[in-house]
């Protein structure tokens, strides 16, 4: 440390002479302008060396060249990333190899050009649009339940098939053995598994598909067989038949492994030693490939019984591609004969909806063979009706309209696959023929779910015909009209319809007794009434579903389906004065008695007004009904409620508050405040929006009034910040006190209100020992020092602008701040109060200027209330001496180790800048103290250079000034040292 560097001479500032610079902050900030220069505009741009303007010259000398395109200037700057693309970007790269395969197709021989494209357009392959059926599988499971218990037979044969016999090698000795192994599919030991629960039995299906993998994995192939053969068996099996669609699904998941496995295994085959392509021709398969795949097919054509034959081959299907390109064509007409030798309606009709999937997957073209399944399907449907079907469904206690229901998802999937992209005339026909049929009510139900919606919308009033002249004991007229609710939902009837489509629907929905089945047909027709019709209608139907879900409190059984209907009117009222004047819309909110239901729908309803309403709103039926849907989840709140959850709430709540403007009725806005206070008392969140819209009424009032303020408008102002005096303290976040305390202050300063200013700025100096040492951010605990200091810094900038008290002495505010931040217990090893103390002495300069940096209209400073008063300066010089000397005395302490001596660097450069910037430097000894300074942080060579550097050059840039050129001295004596 230099000798003197510590001598009382230096700290101590004389009373009769001001050391802080005499600023004139206007030539200053003239100074500051940079110059205005003419800007050129050439073509260079430093995007364009690397835009790709000619594809065609970089595809061409892309290999073993680094050249620019031809385009691009030569005299343009090299741009590093395009130097590591090689002069290429790589999206550029893939469009030249996509341009380069469509150039080389495109010079191919137009014969194999047209043949592939009339392959694709054969083929049809099935888009985007087609529902598969992987979406259905698991509606199906969840729908088709059974509480009865469920059996399992398997045949599963003598375990002679296990391994092969070492002493055999002639192949009549191998086909001898593979026929034996196949009979014992049909005479090996019975294994019955009785008495399983519905997930038992699924458990148990997918151990027999994991035993399939582990079979075809240890090249154990007629295992395999068998075990997919006795799993068609089980489709046979009609003895708890309302699981029986279930049943399928998951029967039907090995058959589809199955045949995945076969035909992965010959592709596999057909791809040594190259790859077979994907429009691959029986031409291009090998002859072993040809001779296995015959192979398994003959395996299954041995196969004795009906179902598991047809069901089998089915699964191959596919693989008949490998045997003839018409294979398929010659193969599906067969399959569809062979079900007709299938005497349960149900397993046949099932057996359709798996030969029209099989159908779809392989060959979506072949049309035929789908409308043939169908009408197949028809002929058969009098067998419902018929005497077997009759007294089985009496021995299982199964009443007709469930059975019917349950050739749902079969029908409807035949159907799906007739409708995809099939012509108005085809469509038109297939409803002509049910109409033609009895008892019709299930096919038309599955013709609505199946065809498109557009085709259904047109001919409304013909399907509402169809429907009334269904049998009610046969399938319930209420699902029909769900149905075509459904199909109107997605597309629009004729207009003249509309009216009388819904009044003949509603007359049939509104007489249904059952709450759970009026409930789900109700939700349906919702959509197309808000979708087609005014609030008066909206506001019948909801009517309407009060009267029916009210009584023994049928709601609590449907709150998904009330849900529903909450999001569906959401959906299209989005002008909330219509939406609320609906009488029954809050009435329908009541029905959703269960906690956490009501605030779901709550939230819904808060999210959309959020999103839709454009425009601030004072309408009071909007307010009143939004007061009482956030009040709703405000009261949702408990001790329990997780804070993302607190979060998620006051965000909507916030939402809500800021759409609500009163215009220029202010005290209209201040009462809404008042009363969203009492009513949100537990979410901190939306009491801080409310002290920021308080402030911002405030300052609202002082733009409408120019800043003069009426006796009226000054009382009004003085309200705002007594709202806002007294919600701080509720707040238990203390950073949130301390930041509304000083906004609220500075607030109040702008708009004359001295006392109240006073107070704030008090309130806030009073809590600062009340900050705790660390933090919790986003979970994590971190100091609280960083936030502290911005705080403080904030906090002393405003108070250059704000007059002492009268009663209290001079800078009463200043030395309050600097005696709490003495007091405070800071963390071991911290420079944060010693960073407060240079960080205010900046303020003490500025609040010794004879005009002030700045300062707020109408209302007088310090400096026109001393107006240069010596005793005034006298008291901030002493002030400066009592904080650069707390300074000095904290860097001498700063030598015990390398650590240390770093901070002692940075604090000592901070207060030489201090000085520079705020010091009167022709003074020799202040001159003295900031050049000891500068040499203190370069001691130890732990002051950055780069810096050190720019500081020196801006001195010398401001020693030129005529009245800075004292510094030129000061700049001899100021070295730079580097690291030892």
């Amino acid at each position: 440390m230099h000798d003197g560097f510590m001598n009382d001479a230096f700290v101590c500032l004389l009373c009769k002479n001001r050391r802080s610079r005499w600023r004139k902050y206007e030539a200053e900030l003239q100074r500051c302008h940079p110059e205005a220069l003419p800007v050129e505009f050439g073509d260079y741009h430093p995007l364009k060396p690397i835009m790709v303007t000619d594809t065609k010259t970089r595809r061409g000398t892309r290999k073993g060249s680094t050249s620019s395109s031809s385009s691009s200037s030569s005299s343009a700057p090299a741009d590093p990333l395009s130097s590591m693309l090689d002069g290429t970007d790589p999206l550029s790269m893939f469009a030249a190899a996509s341009s380069g395969e469509t150039s080389a197709l495109s010079h191919d021989g137009s014969g194999g050009d047209l043949g592939r494209k009339k392959r694709v357009k054969e083929e049809e392959p099935i888009g985007a649009d087609f529902e598969p059926w992987s979406t259905k599988r698991g509606e199906i499971l969840a729908r088709f339940t059974t509480t009865e218990k469920l059996s399992i037979n398997l045949f599963m044969g003598s375990d002679r098939g296990k391994a092969p016999n070492p002493g055999t090698s002639a192949v009549s000795e191998k086909v001898r053995t593979r026929l034996e192994e196949l009979d014992d599919l049909e005479e090996g030991s019975q294994r019955e598994l009785l008495n399983l629960s519905q997930q038992d039995y699924a458990n148990r299906i997918e151990e027999l598909n994991q035993s399939l993998k582990e079979a075809w994995s240890s090249d154990q192939k007629v295992k395999a067989l068998k075990i997919v053969i006795q799993c068609s068996k089980l489709l046979s099996d009609t003895s708890v038949i309302q699981f029986y669609p279930s049943k399928f699904v998951l029967i039907t998941d090995i058959l589809d492994t199955f045949g995945r496995l076969v035909y992965d295994r010959i592709w596999t085959m057909c791809s040594d030693p190259r790859t077979l392509p994907d429009s691959f021709t029986a031409e291009d398969v090998n002859d072993t490939a040809k001779e296995t795949c015959l192979n398994w097919f003959f395996k299954i054509a041995s196969i004795r019984e009906l179902l598991p034959r047809l069901y089998v081959e089915a699964a191959i299907l596919k693989c008949s591609r490998f045997l003839s390109k018409s294979g398929i064509q010659e193969t599906l007409p067969r399959l569809t004969a062979m079900i007709r030798g299938i005497g349960d309606p149900l397993v046949a009709a099932y057996a359709r909806a798996y030969l029209c999937r099989v159908g779809m997957e392989v060959a979506p073209q072949l049309k035929e063979s789908l409308n043939a399944n169908f009408f197949d399907l028809l002929a058969t449907f009098r067998q419902v009706s018929g005497d077997s079907v009759q007294r089985q469904l009496h021995v299982q206690r199964v009443e007709a309209p469930e059975y019917l229901t349950l050739y749902s998802p079969a029908i409807n999937w035949i159907l799906q696959c007739i409708a995809y992209r099939a012509p108005e005339q085809l469509l038109t026909e297939m409803m002509e023929r049910c109409k033609m049929m009895a008892n019709n009510a299930l096919l038309l139900n599955s013709i609505m779910r199946a065809f498109r919606p557009e085709f259904a919308a047109t001919r409304a009033t013909d399907f509402i015909g169809m429907i009334k002249d269904c049998d009610e004991s046969g399938f319930p007229k209420h699902l029909l009209y769900g149905s075509l609710g459904r199909s109107l939902a997605c597309a629009d009837p004729p207009e003249s319809e509309r009216l009388t489509i819904l009044n003949e629907a509603w007359k049939v929905i509104t007489k249904v007794r059952n709450a759970q089945d009026y409930m789900n047909c109700a939700e349906i027709w919702v959509e197309f009434t808000c979708r087609h019709f005014t609030k008066r209608e909206v506001n019948t139907v909801l009517a309407d579903i009060i009267k029916h879900m009210t009584p023994d409190r049928a709601f609590e059984d449907a709150y998904p389906q009330l849900q529903s209907v909450i999001r569906k009117i959401l959906a299209y009222f989005h002008d909330f004065s219509v939406l609320f004047s609906m009488e029954r819309f809050l009435p329908f909110l009541d029905m959703f008695q269960k906690d956490s239901v009501r605030v779901e729908v709550c939230k819904s309803i808060m999210e959309v007004f959020i999103k839709h309403q454009l425009e601030v709103t004072r309408d009071p039926v909007i307010l009143n009904a939004m007061l009482h849907i956030c009040k709703t989840m405000h009261d949702s709140v408990n001790a329990l409620t997780l804070e993302d959850e607190k979060r998620s709430l006051a965000l909507l709540i916030i939402g809500f508050i800021r759409m609500v403007s009163f215009g220029r009725d202010f005290e209209q806005q201040l009462s809404f405040c008042v009363e969203a206070r009492a009513t949100f008392c537990n979410l901190e969140p939306v009491l801080v929006q409310l002290i920021h819209t308080v402030n911002q009424l405030a300052m609202e009032t002082r733009r409408v009034v120019k800043g003069n303020h009426s006796r009226k408008t000054a009382a009004f102002v003085r309200a705002c910040a007594a709202y806002c005096f007294i919600t701080i303290p509720s707040l238990s976040s203390i950073f949130s006190r301390l930041h509304l305390y000083l906004l609220s202050g500075q607030v109040a300063l702008a708009n004359q209100c001295l006392s109240q200013a006073d107070a704030f700025l008090k309130a806030a100096v009073s809590i600062l020992p009340e900050v705790p040492r660390s933090i919790s951010v986003e979970g994590k605990l971190r100091s609280s020092e960083t936030f502290l200091l911005d705080f403080i810094n904030n906090f002393l900038a405003t108070l250059l602008v704000v007059p002492d008290h009268p009663e209290h002495g001079v800078l009463y505010l200043v030395r309050g701040l600097l005696n709490m931040v003495q007091e405070y217990t800071w963390e071991d090893n911290s420079d944060a109060k010693v960073r407060v103390y240079i960080s205010a002495l900046p303020l003490l300069a500025a609040m010794s200027q004879e005009t002030y940096l700045y300062s707020i209209p109408k209302v007088d400073s310090n400096e026109t209330l001393y107006g240069g008063d010596p005793k005034f300066l006298s008291e901030i010089n002493k002030l400066c001496e009592t904080l650069i000397g707390q300074i000095l005395d904290h860097l001498k302490t700063l030598t015990r180790d390398e650590q240390s001596v770093r901070r002692q660097s940075a604090l000592a450069f901070s207060l030489f800048g201090v000085l520079l910037a705020h010091g009167d430097l022709r003074n020799n000894k202040l001159s003295q103290l900031s050049v000891n300074l500068w040499n203190l942080s370069h001691k130890h060579g732990h002051c950055e250079t780069r810096v050190s550097v720019r500081t020196l050059e801006s001195i010398k840039h401001q020693a030129q000034q005529p009245d800075m050129a004292h510094l030129a001295d000061a700049i001899q004596r100021l070295a730079l040292q580097s690291r030892t």
